[in-house]
């Protein structure tokens, strides 16, 4: 089978073929392939130019808007600061105005010291550290050849990277499963070390060498990953756990986070310190030569490694697995798991189940089970959202969907931006970690405003400050007590808290330290959000926030007494009309609106996406209660599609017309038993049908359509 050609994105180079640890797990020196004996200790200065001639050319030819480079080993950090600088640059300089580089270097930290931190500081080199757990956990396998411990060697280099100069750099843990460790102790110390993210991987093994399963357990892995995914959760998740979060993307029919679970194409080559060319560093696993691919960076572009046979037997999704795999009820999570775990010696090759089968199995359905995000439906209660049932489940389903992709995301701009207004960034972010252990859940307020979303993609491209995260974390700890005062920004002389207020500080400040006292009650300056309540009804409206223009129409400034009193009036109204015309709607709108943004004009009608979600919606006001209450339900829709489509692809995004035409056709399928206009539901069916025949649905979205067929 002739797999598709995968430009490869990703390059792990080896600089430094020894290590300094004797890890009795380790693949490269105590698994089949021993090719590592016979390669220069270090990577020349030849090998590395002609590396980043490679990368820049493919990525030029291939038009790539980014690629990473993962500094590698044995230990990366033995080829000494004069090497790694050389690498750095030359890497950087090399792919200047060509492609954005993400440059990584993966240690086992017992070297790690504030001259490295500082060199990766400048030329912005994340930072990933192998930890097993707790020191019982560790030692088990990671210790010096003497038999030493390197456990607190790897907690001090821990503590350098949590130093606010370096936190920016900390890209995370990584940690092998040994199922006799006990789970709790090692997620517990895992959790201690405030790893911005943390990924689990499994032993090497294949089906010759099978992974140890004490006292004969049939899945004693899924059951371990279980243990600790109970425990995280127990803990508020207070970090990211990439397996687990691959996981859940895929059972809600979203891509896979991880090389080892998923059916995305392989776009990664690891390059040696000889500039030899290989495939996967996991396949020295299988065989003695596994990775081999008989090219070099001297000879051969990365084009040719691309259509190396064993690369493209990895770039056929399901097509490309075994057929037990093929037809697993789960095999679009679990991916047939890690290539290498594939292998057996018996002429099948890699034409296998994983040697972990039965563990993957367990661990999807375990994972389904425990966060409803169904493998045999791609959220729980998507298919009701279709048809436009909006029950209590699916509305669940999305706030938790919502909540982790808002998890993911700061995470995400801590790794990539947080440095960048270090002054508030660092305690804010400290003090983000103590709500997510903290009793009543204010993490998971914080991580449910609605505006905290369009906030946080804005700094992804500069046009919010990332410092503003003080303020989200100062409007959750305040109230709740768990912080005296806070360092927030002042922006135009005001400090806004979301979901609170604002208040006016005199002029001359950029930060300042903000107590509860000054924000509640009737203190000077402070004006608080003001309530719209009615039966069933409970929203505020929201005239302050600085990221609530966000519905595709301008919005309103404060609001004085008066206008308020219009929207009292006015707003229950049209909430009383949509309980008696759609008394199913109304009751989710219950449930799940909690803000409604003033507009100073009407919404954008081709807008595809309202970015909060469902919790907010954006209107103007209007004297005729029946537009506004077509306003209400219509935003209420968009924002349920919208958290939908974070965490399931619809339809081709390239696609405008068709997601403008999906957003709404969902929309006046519950509009239309409000507006009462003869022909509405004719002009709807007839949208509906135009839409059935678009070529840019996904599978998931023709069951989406075809549920919003059945609302009809």
């Amino acid at each position: 089978m002739t797999g598709p050609f995968v430009p490869l994105r990703q390059v792990v180079l080896k600089v430094h073929s020894r290590c300094d640890l004797a890890c009795r797990h380790c693949y490269v020196y105590e698994h089949a392939d021993q090719s590592w004996s016979s390669r220069p200790k270090v990577i020349s200065e030849e090998v590395v130019s002609q590396v980043a001639l490679r990368l820049a050319e493919h990525a030029r030819n291939h038009e790539l808007a980014s690629v990473q480079v993962i500094l590698h080993g044995g230990e990366p950090l033995l080829a000494g600061p004069t090497r790694l600088r050389h690498i750095c640059r030359t890497l950087r300089t090399a792919l200047d105005g060509v492609s954005a580089l993400d440059l990584r270097i993966h240690t086992n930290g017992v070297q790690l010291s504030e001259s490295y931190l500082d060199l990766f500081a400048e030329f912005d080199v994340r930072v990933g550290v192998s930890l097993d757990g707790d020191q019982a956990a560790n030692d088990r396998y990671r210790l010096f050849a003497s038999g030493r411990s390197s456990h607190d060697k790897v907690l001090k280099a821990i503590d350098l990277l949590n130093q606010a100069r370096y936190r920016h750099l900390f890209a995370g843990i990584l940690c092998t499963v040994d199922v006799r460790n006990d789970p709790i102790a090692v997620l517990d110390a895992l959790v201690a070390t405030q790893a911005p993210r943390v990924d689990f991987l499994l032993p090497h093994a294949t089906w010759d060498t099978p992974p140890p399963r004490p006292d004969g357990a049939v899945t004693p892995y899924a059951d371990w990953l279980l243990a600790v995914h109970d425990r995280w959760t127990d803990r508020g998740q207070p970090m990211p756990v990439r397996l687990f979060d691959s996981v859940v993307s895929t059972l809600g029919g979203g891509p896979g986070l991880t090389e080892s679970m998923g059916v995305e194409s392989a776009d990664v080559v690891v390059i040696e310190t000889d500039g030899t060319y290989e495939q996967a560093d996991s396949l020295k696993t299988a065989f003695d030569g596994a990775p081999v691919t008989g090219m070099d960076v001297f000879r051969h572009g990365l084009d040719d490694v691309a259509r190396h046979p064993g690369m493209t037997a990895r770039q056929h999704g399901v097509d490309g697995l075994s057929e037990q795999c093929r037809s697993c009820p789960v095999v679009r999570s679990c991916g047939g798991g890690l290539f290498a775990h594939r292998y057996r010696g018996d002429g099948t090759g890699f034409d296998n189940p994983s040697v972990f089968c039965m563990d993957l199995e367990r661990l999807v359905r375990g994972l389904d089970a425990r966060t409803s995000a169904g493998a045999d439906r791609p959220i729980d209660g998507f298919d009701a959202l279709a048809e436009g049932v909006h029950d209590e489940r699916a509305l669940r389903t999305l706030s938790r969907a919502r909540r982790a992709v808002m998890r993911e995301l700061l995470s995400d701009l801590n790794e990539e931006q947080g440095s960048l207004d270090g002054e508030l960034w660092g305690p804010a972010w400290q003090l983000a970690i103590e709500l997510g252990r903290a009793d009543g859940a204010p993490l998971e307020d914080l991580l449910s405003h609605p505006y905290v979303r369009t906030w946080a993609v804005r700094c992804f491209d500069g046009r919010a400050l990332t410092g503003d995260l003080a303020s989200h974390v100062a409007a959750a700890a305040l109230p709740a007590g768990l912080a005296d005062r806070v360092r927030v920004p002042v922006c135009d002389g005001f400090v806004h808290l979301p979901g609170l207020g604002r208040l006016r500080v005199r002029e001359g400040f950029t930060s300042l330290d903000l107590t509860y006292p000054q924000v509640s009650g009737s203190a000077p300056g402070w004006e608080p959000l003001r309530r719209v309540r009615a039966e069933g009804m409970d929203v505020v409206l929201d005239d302050v926030d600085p990221h609530r223009d966000c519905f595709g129409g301008p919005v309103s400034g404060r609001l004085r007494d008066e206008e308020v009193e219009q929207w009292r009036h006015l707003l229950p109204q049209s909430w009383a009309l949509i309980r008696k015309a759609l008394p199913e709607t109304a009751s989710a709108m219950a449930k799940g609106v909690r803000f409604v943004t003033p507009l100073a004009g009407p919404v954008d009608s081709e807008l595809v996406q309202h970015g909060g979600g469902f919790a907010a919606l954006g209107l103007p006001l209007d004297s005729d209660p029946v537009r506004m209450a077509v306003d209400l339900v219509r935003g209420f829709r968009l924002g349920l599609l919208d958290v939908l489509l974070d965490v399931c692809d619809l339809y081709d995004e390239a696609d405008v017309r068709t997601g403008r035409l999906l957003a709404d056709t969902y929309a006046r399928v519950a509009t239309d038993a409000l507006r009462c206009e003869p022909g509405a539901a004719h002009r709807t069916r007839g949208q509906w049908e135009e839409l059935t025949s678009a070529a840019s649905l996904t599978a998931l979205g023709r069951r989406f359509v075809d549920g919003i067929g059945r609302g009809l």
